[in-house]
């Protein structure tokens, strides 16, 4: 077999691989957008499109007096910018300090992140339920958004100060000659060279309100504070509410807001990818 063969076989393996992960990936969303669609309550349907299709649960979501929709969606959103926006500025002031400063308890502090990072978070859900509840947070996106920016700390910390090792620590020193303090190296130099990463963080943490459940359904109880994935549970979950078109057409919007903040940071997330190829 000659080399121009074997490499045709080998691109038609790739091929057929990326063509089944996508048939994997595509068919469920595919799916739940069609049901979405279909004017009854039932799972099943003799096509992915139904024939007779309908908005009827889309106008539901948005225009029935009984709807609670739009509220989940505001408090998902004000969540999801909350926990990015915090995340993104405590991350990058911790990882700042672990990467650029030498002090007592730093290696410590370093295993500690790490150490945190083995536990899976429901080792702490009743240990947060009891906290949130003696400091008069349960039952409050107050209460969420702080466990989502505390929790997120210790993998972030990891993740910007494996990025800020790599930024050469003769910038510091330059802009320190050119009279810049702590502050002025942070604001100036890191933060404008890490965009990339903490575009990442900030991604990551916007999206976590809008697809975690299990957090939100310990801390919250009042129906007007639940977030999408709370609320839209109920859809499925009562007892003569079995509805899972609208569950699917609820459950399709949450990509809009996750969406628009993928394109807003796409520019700096290209951008490391970029420098990263070039550098050399």
């Amino acid at each position: 077999m000659n080399r121009k063969t074997k490499s045709k076989i080998e691109v038609s393996f790739i091929y057929l691989f990326l063509g089944f992960m996508f048939i994997i990936i595509a068919y469920p969303l595919l799916w739940t957008i069609g049901l979405s669609f279909n004017p009854g309550t039932s799972l099943y349907s003799a096509t992915m499109i139904p024939e007779n299709w309908s908005l009827v649960h889309y106008k539901w979501l948005f225009f029935d007096p009984q709807s609670d929709y739009l509220i989940w969606y505001k408090n998902s959103i004000l969540v999801a910018v909350a926990n990015s926006f915090f995340s993104v500025l405590i991350t990058a002031f911790v990882a700042y300090a672990f990467s650029r400063y030498r002090f007592r308890g730093r290696t410590y502090g370093l295993y500690a992140f790490l150490l945190l990072q083995m536990f899976p978070a429901l080792m702490a859900m009743v240990a947060i339920y009891i906290l949130l509840n003696m400091i008069g947070l349960l039952d409050s996106l107050v209460g969420l958004t702080l466990v989502y920016i505390g929790g997120q700390i210790p993998f972030n910390a990891w993740l910007v100060k494996g990025y800020f090792d790599t930024i050469p620590r003769e910038l510091d020193e330059a802009a320190r000659m050119d009279g810049a303090g702590h502050f002025g190296v942070f604001f100036r130099i890191m933060l404008p060279l890490a965009k990339p990463i903490l575009a990442v963080v900030a991604l990551f943490n916007f999206m976590a309100p809008f697809t975690d459940f299990i957090l939100p359904r310990i801390v919250l109880r009042t129906p007007e504070n639940f977030t999408l994935a709370l609320g839209l549970f109920n859809f499925i979950n009562d007892q003569f509410a079995n509805n899972f078109t609208r569950f699917a057409a609820g459950s399709i919007l949450i990509a809009i807001p996750i969406a628009l903040m993928f394109l807003f940071l796409q520019r700096y997330l290209i951008a490391g990818l970029t420098a990263g190829g070039t550098k050399g």
